[in-house]
Order: C-alpha cells, then sequence, then structure tokens
C-alpha cells in the first residue's frame, strides 16, 4: 500500500484489508455466540456501511435478515451537521432484535437521531455494531456493542468511506495526508 491521490487531496495507508477482515471477523464470530437462536434484523447504513455489513454477512453462521436506509451527513471531509433520511425502512421492528451496521461512528449525531426512531418502534434489542469509531469527535455519546476499531480524529477513506464519492471501492483504510 502507498499513499495515493483522491480529488486533490494525498491519503496514506492506515488500516491494510487483511487486518480489516480478521477484526470483522471476530466481530461476526461474537455476534453468533451472543445472539444464537435469535433472529436478528440488520440494518445497513449506507452509503458507507455496504462493504462492511456485505462482509459482516459472510462470517455470520445465526439466521439472519439485513436491510439497508440511507442516511446522510457529510459533504466533502466535514460533516454537515444535518441528518438525511432518504431511504426509509419497510420492515416491523417490534419484538425484534436488531443490528445496526454503521461505517463509522464519530460525532455520533447520525445514530443519536437514527436510533431514538427504531425506539419508537420497540424491538426486543438495539445493537451498534460499527466498523471503525472516532472518540475523540465524540459529541452525541452512542453505546457501540460491537466495535472494530477506535481511529483518531482523521478524515478516513476507503472500504465504503468516500472523499466526496470516490474512494470507497478500496479494499484498505486510508488516512488524509495533512
Amino acid at each position: 500500500m502507498s499513499v495515493i491521490k483522491v480529488h486533490d487531496k494525498q491519503f496514506q495507508p492506515y488500516i491494510p484489508a487483511t487486518e480489516l477482515q480478521q477484526r470483522i471477523k471476530e466481530m461476526a464470530e461474537q455476534i453468533n455466540k451472543d445472539l444464537e437462536g435469535e433472529r436478528p434484523l440488520f440494518i445497513a447504513i449506507l452509503n458507507g456501511s455496504f462493504m462492511f455489513a456485505a462482509d459482516m454477512f459472510k462470517y455470520l453462521t445465526i439466521e439472519a435478515e439485513i436491510s439497508f436506509i440511507k442516511l446522510a451527513s457529510y459533504k466533502g471531509t466535514k460533516s454537515t451537521g444535518n441528518v438525511v433520511q432518504a431511504i426509509g425502512l419497510d420492515e416491523d421492528l417490534f419484538g425484534r432484535t436488531v443490528v445496526i451496521l454503521e461505517d463509522i461512528v464519530d460525532t455520533g449525531k447520525t445514530l443519536s437521531q437514527f436510533l431514538p426512531q427504531l425506539e419508537h418502534q420497540q424491538p426486543k434489542k438495539l445493537i451498534v455494531a460499527s466498523l471503525l469509531t472516532k472518540p475523540d469527535a465524540m459529541v452525541h455519546p452512542i453505546k457501540i456493542d460491537y466495535l472494530g476499531f477506535s481511529v483518531p480524529n482523521k478524515f478516513l477513506l476507503g472500504y465504503g468511506l468516500d472523499y466526496d464519492g470516490l474512494g470507497r471501492n478500496l479494499p484498505a483504510i486510508y488516512q488524509l495526508v495533512e
């Protein structure tokens, strides 16, 4: 892995693809143990979590369903502070175990606005699994039940994370060179 350029910015390697896959496999194994005998509904938050969700599902051995919802709060390298729900959720959550799959929890604003919408539907359990979190950026504390990596408050790219639409297809995670 070497420094890459996306749009007008340089990004350096941060988390290799092999390390991402190993950690996702470990997370899935723990979920398999913890939710054995249940049939949870996983809700992947688009666009960023699509790769994480797909890889997580490869390692799940429990019966599970998946749905997708689109929530957005980023433009460029900064959060806009506004959460927009573009694609709704059709499933009935009442009495279900629900696992939110998120690529990254940084300020916590997106989930702090979305989780109450889900809680209103009275799920049996509401669980958050996030590949990444930025503790130093957290403004709205979110309990993350399954976490891949804690990362510094730097702009990241790859493995679903983008910079103005580009870079999501990279198999590893890169960090902005400042």
